[in-house]
């Protein structure tokens, strides 16, 4: 039991270390979102994860903030699109890992460059699951102490929880 309940503190922890290690992207730097940028080497230097953000600035109405599927991308089509903004500041958690497609659906913009692919990674670069730590399962104590490592950790997980 103690062991189980160390395993959920370390993994608050964790959780709360990844949520703060998330990183807001400004989309094409000081130039924002717009034509005639390269914005594949734009995200050449950077590694994108769960829970960063992507922040497109542009004019309002004269640009869009459309995410599409890889067919959509590759032929500038905004069709079928998963999301659509054109309120000129767009905001977009990264929350699954995985190539997202990101164009301009104004016509002719895509064509222009205003297009974005990001492959995001899980958080911490890691693609599997936790595990449960060797002897959290069945592990045997007094039937007392069990009683009190668990009010231990119910009252180390509420503080945890308050900071994240």
């Amino acid at each position: 039991m103690a062991s189980f309940s160390a395993a959920l503190v370390a993994l608050l922890v964790a959780s709360c270390a990844a949520a703060a290690a998330a990183t807001t992207f400004d989309v094409g730097d000081g130039h924002g979102w717009q034509t005639g940028l390269d914005y594949t080497t734009w995200t050449s230097d950077k590694t994108f994860a769960v829970g960063d953000t992507l922040v497109f600035n542009y004019t309002s109405k004269a640009h869009t903030v459309t995410e599409v599927n890889k067919s959509g991308y590759d032929a500038c089509s905004g069709g079928n699109s998963l999301s659509n903004d054109d309120s000129g500041a767009t905001t977009i958690t990264l929350t699954t890992p995985g190539v997202h497609y990101f164009i301009c659906d104004v016509a002719g913009h895509c064509a222009g460059g205003m297009k974005l692919a990001v492959t995001v990674t899980v958080a911490g670069g890691s693609t599997t699951g936790g595990t449960i730590p060797a002897g959290a399962a069945g592990a045997s104590l007094v039937p007392a102490m069990s009683a009190i490592v668990v009010a231990a950790a119910a009252g180390a997980l509420v503080p945890l929880a308050l900071f994240c």
